[in-house]
């Protein structure tokens, strides 16, 4: 599968155990809109996002970390896109063996870091909710550069063969960039899907639990008004949302070409349509990289803030930034309280009997 170039040719194609298909002409010129506006949009929402939090962001509190390794993360996908836009008008690679290693090891590398860092994300705003004393909300500076040293090394380990392999194929006006497609790879290839599967349904399970209970917590505690809630509760939705549009296409059409060359090799029509829809939703995973910037105006009130007091005064937006801040340290201190004051509570009772 690629997503390179109008003539496709099918992985394993008349090899041993490969699907026989010859190769096929794809017209890919009515798909290029879309990873052309994903390129501008996300560019300029995220060198923007870049801007804020190195020049406007007074304290960096592990949640903002967290964000703007993100934004590195998306910024390092988005530059890869050029190539491909160019390749997939041209017809062909015409970039070389070199820049095909690379362009691939970050198209894939910065996608799981995208998605990792997104989840660790949702996971601190469950844990700064429903656990406000857990040691994960009072992480050091070290702590969290740990953890974030971990998310980028697991990452680079899993996609770093990329760059110790060959994946030109074809030459003259014929040739194309693909991803693991040598016969000698397929063990890699196996693995690719796997990982591909495992790195969309693990990290939407995380997801969703973090959507669920934090939901679930605000409700039985009646912590404020319905509005208080309803904003507690848009970082998850905006997470869980965007993760399923851009990721649950590409994850389906994987799985659908691989049970079609595993169970019905001949069957090229379905093939074809299956990987012609793969093409186009792995357009859809860069867009991811172009909303992200709309994630950090709504899980952190600290780059809103310095968002909103960066924009002209007619757009008015800074009193509102200011009720956010207000309503989270409000919902916090709230949590804060009532946890400490069960101790309390218990000890005066023990010391009454």
């Amino acid at each position: 599968m690629t997503i390179l170039n109008s003539t496709t040719p099918i992985p394993g194609g008349g090899g041993s155990g490969g699907s026989g298909c010859p190769p096929v002409n794809f017209k890919l010129e009515g798909t290029i809109m879309l990873p052309v506006l994903t390129v501008i949009l996300g560019l300029l929402g995220n060198i923007v996002a870049l801007w804020i939090f190195c020049f406007k962001l007074k304290a960096w509190n592990p949640n903002n970390r967290f964000l703007f390794n993100l934004v590195i993360a998306d910024i390092l996908v988005l530059v890869t896109l050029p190539l491909r836009i160019y390749a997939a008008l041209r017809g062909h690679w015409v970039f070389g063996d070199g820049l095909c290693r690379i362009s691939l090891f970050l198209m894939f590398s910065n996608r799981s870091a995208s998605i990792t860092l997104m989840t660790v994300v949702a996971i601190y705003r469950y844990f700064k909710v429903v656990h406000p004393h857990h040691w994960f909300n009072r992480m050091t500076k070290r702590q969290v550069t740990y953890v974030l040293v971990f998310v980028w090394l697991l990452v680079i380990i899993l996609w770093v063969p990329i760059l110790g392999s060959n994946h030109i194929e074809g030459s003259g006006n014929s040739t194309w960039c693909i991803f693991f497609n040598s016969p000698s790879l397929t063990t890699l290839v196996t693995m690719r899907r796997i990982l591909s599967v495992l790195e969309f349904i693990i990290p939407l399970a995380m997801l969703l639990f973090c959507s669920i209970r934090i939901s679930s917590f605000l409700r039985q505690r009646q912590m404020g008004k319905a509005d208080k809630v309803r904003k507690a509760m848009r970082v998850c939705k905006v997470i869980v949302a965007t993760f399923i549009v851009c990721f649950l296409p590409t994850t389906v059409m994987t799985i659908g070409v691989w049970v079609i060359r595993s169970y019905h090799p001949q069957d090229c029509t379905t093939l074809y349509t299956f990987i012609q829809l793969s093409i186009v939703s792995w357009w859809l995973n860069f867009l991811n990289s172009a909303l992200d910037p709309i994630l950090y105006i709504f899980s952190s009130s600290m780059f809103k803030k310095a968002l909103c007091s960066s924009l002209p005064r007619f757009l008015h937006c800074g009193q509102d930034a200011g009720n956010a801040e207000t309503t989270a340290s409000s919902t916090e201190s709230q949590l804060t309280t009532q946890q400490e004051l069960k101790p309390m509570r218990a000890d005066r009772g023990n010391e009454a009997m």
